[in-house]
């Protein structure tokens, strides 16, 4: 059975909305995407090739999904690290208003999540693996189906967008499973999922 790996880009208050450029997200009035650009050195870009090295296939946000079609398919390079998985693998896109994708291996998944997600996971060879796509991620996290999530937390504040652990988030327990610290400080820390919580008190 496959593991079921979230790659996610945070700032440090928690925001995941238009890592990528300004007009990726405007939800809510956004104004301030891009701000992952910045930080994109060799340390970082050496993390996601390790990443995609390990992918199986691919789950998707039909926003992320849209971003990502409307580029990596005319990336070509059979060299590329990350186009030649992405464009080479199954990809799998949770939506239910999309019905005729034209990047080739893209299977739209508009039933139950639980089910398919699960049924995804177990047929699997390698990692099922979502990138970006913070509102599937929420409700993959809400219910219990990640296994793994790197999380990667950009030196920046916003003050306003969309946030990953949101109030109402599911309690959940992480186990650290390793760490790095890019040259321009993007803090690279991977967790496992651990169940619920703990609980005590400092109090005598």
């Amino acid at each position: 059975m496959g593991k079921l790996v979230l790659t996610t880009f945070l700032t440090l208050d928690g925001v995941y909305q238009a890592p990528g450029g300004p007009r990726e997200d405007t939800r809510d009035g956004f104004a301030q995407g891009g701000w992952s650009v910045p930080y994109g050195d060799e340390d970082f870009g050496r993390f996601v090739d390790e990443v995609f090295g390990r992918v199986g296939a691919f789950l998707l946000g039909r926003r992320t999904y849209d971003i990502f079609a409307a580029y990596w398919p005319k990336i070509t390079d059979p060299a590329d690290p990350v186009a030649s998985k992405l464009n080479a693998l199954p990809k799998y896109v949770a939506s239910a208003t999309l019905t005729d994708p034209d990047w080739a291996g893209t299977t739209v998944l508009g039933g139950d999540l639980a089910k398919e997600v699960t049924a995804l996971k177990e047929r699997t060879d390698g990692e099922l693996q979502v990138h970006g796509s913070g509102a599937l991620a929420g409700s993959l996290l809400a219910l219990d189906l990640v296994d793994t999530v790197h999380l990667l937390t950009f030196p920046v504040v916003l003050g306003a967008g969309r946030r990953l652990f949101a109030q109402g988030a599911l309690p959940t327990a992480f186990r650290h499973t390793g760490g790095r610290v890019t040259g321009a400080g993007v803090s690279i820390q991977s967790y496992d999922l651990a169940g619920r919580p703990e609980y005590g008190s400092y109090e005598l």
